[in-house]
């Protein structure tokens, strides 16, 4: 204990004494340190956030899509992308999924981008969902004024709309939207309520969230009377609550087969993607940011180590009298060894706590600002301070070496 607190002062008077070098060295471990722990923050905090937006549309729920969703090495091109070629999800096929005796609920939705006009306000761009009657119970959504669309309106193709609380700011400022007429691609729509999301980082990414302008509407409305995208029909399919999701996905994967006339030996054209698929591709895609993240804190880590080779070998040099008075006195090898291992240790130590602290900040302030509940888990500060530590130790090591094996003799005679 004595010698490793003795190691820790002569760190400490090292620093001192060599104020620029050893700045330098705890900057370069620091900026390693900062990017994992941010870099862990950050893909901690968007997996919660990804994960609670998954969560609304319940963890038995799965998607039928035309195409499978994940990374992989496609080109684009029908030949290597196969599943380009497979056929639009039909409104008979949603009809006969969401009439299953296993399935709460299948909502079906088409996403869509147009103009929004009101008298002289216009909104472009702005993003819609076309969605069918119980939308309400995938997406948690408030409605305050106002309400959703019926059966009968969505059936009707009625042309009435609900907007969020950014569009309804841009096109109505304080006045109350609900009855009035706005006009989407030249038609009038009815704004029948004002709906309110939560921030989630999967809704943010693909600009649903609440900072962007966003419509809801019937899907049979779009269907009708939009220049919508039809081959992107989709559904979010409920299972009830006493069946298990594999069952109700093997009963959807059998409708569909049999509706498409697939053969035993045909694979499907369509996609079934479960909660844990879409987690499974969250995982694919921040797993490789992360191990940038990785490659730029080891650049750091090495420019620190760097320094702790030139900090501590002018150390070595500069305290080579008091290392023959010490081995005259009865220090062994392992005594100097382990006292320069410490110290070099040290040095590593403080850039890591630097680089904790700043860390720290970021996520705080992204948590404070953004919808990405940004938090350090507890494997990314033990990773950083056991990246600094070692860093310290190898780095180190080279100098605490030739301090140990210096002639006590030959080290007494050194001026």
């Amino acid at each position: 204990m004595l010698l490793a607190l003795e190691g820790i002062g002569m760190a400490l008077d090292a620093i001192r004494a060599n104020k620029v070098r050893a700045g330098l060295t705890i900057a370069g471990v620091a900026i390693g340190v900062f990017v994992v722990v941010a870099m862990g923050a950050t893909v901690h905090g968007i997996k919660q956030s990804f994960q609670s937006d998954l969560d609304e549309f319940g963890a038995t729920s799965f998607q039928v899509r035309r195409r499978g969703v994940g990374i992989n090495t496609c080109d684009g091109s029908d030949d290597s992308c196969p599943e380009r070629r497979n056929p639009a999800i039909s409104l008979v096929e949603w009809r006969a999924i969401a009439d299953l005796p296993e399935v709460e609920t299948a909502t079906a939705w088409l996403s869509g981008q147009s103009n929004f006009d009101y008298r002289d306000r216009h909104v472009t761009n702005v993003g819609y969902d076309a969605q069918s009657t119980d939308w309400i119970k995938t997406d948690v959504a408030d409605i305050s004024p106002g309400r959703s669309f019926s059966g009968s309106e969505h059936d009707a193709g009625a042309q009435v709309v609900l907007v969020n609380d950014t569009l309804k700011n841009r096109l109505f400022g304080d006045s109350d939207p609900i009855g009035k007429q706005i006009a989407i691609e030249g038609k009038q729509f009815t704004v029948i309520g004002v709906f309110h999301t939560k921030a989630g980082f999967l809704k943010t990414m693909d600009g649903r969230g609440p900072d962007k302008p966003r419509a809801i509407l019937p899907m049979m409305t779009a269907y009708r009377h939009l220049d919508v995208w039809r081959r992107g029909l989709m559904m979010m399919v409920k299972p009830r609550g006493n069946v298990a999701q594999a069952q109700v996905m093997d009963d959807v994967t059998e409708l569909l087969r049999s509706r498409r006339g697939l053969k035993p030996g045909q694979i499907n054209n369509f996609a079934l993607v479960a909660q844990d698929r879409m987690m499974e591709t969250f995982d694919q895609l921040f797993g490789a940011i992360f191990m940038v993240g990785l490659a730029l804190s080891a650049v750091g880590l090495l420019v620190g180590g760097v320094g702790v080779i030139a900090i501590m070998m002018i150390s070595v040099t500069e305290r080579t009298r008091e290392i023959g008075v010490r081995k005259a006195l009865g220090a062994t090898r392992a005594t100097i060894l382990w006292q320069f291992l410490v110290e070099a240790a040290t040095l590593t130590s403080i850039g890591a706590s630097v680089g904790l602290i700043i860390g720290s900040i970021l996520a705080w302030v992204v948590r404070t600002n953004t919808p990405v509940p940004t938090s350090i888990p507890a494997s990314a500060i033990i990773t950083a301070i056991a990246a600094s530590i070692a860093t310290g130790v190898i780095f180190g090591m080279l100098p605490a070496l030739r301090a140990s094996r210096l002639d006590p003799v030959e080290a007494l005679r050194h001026e």
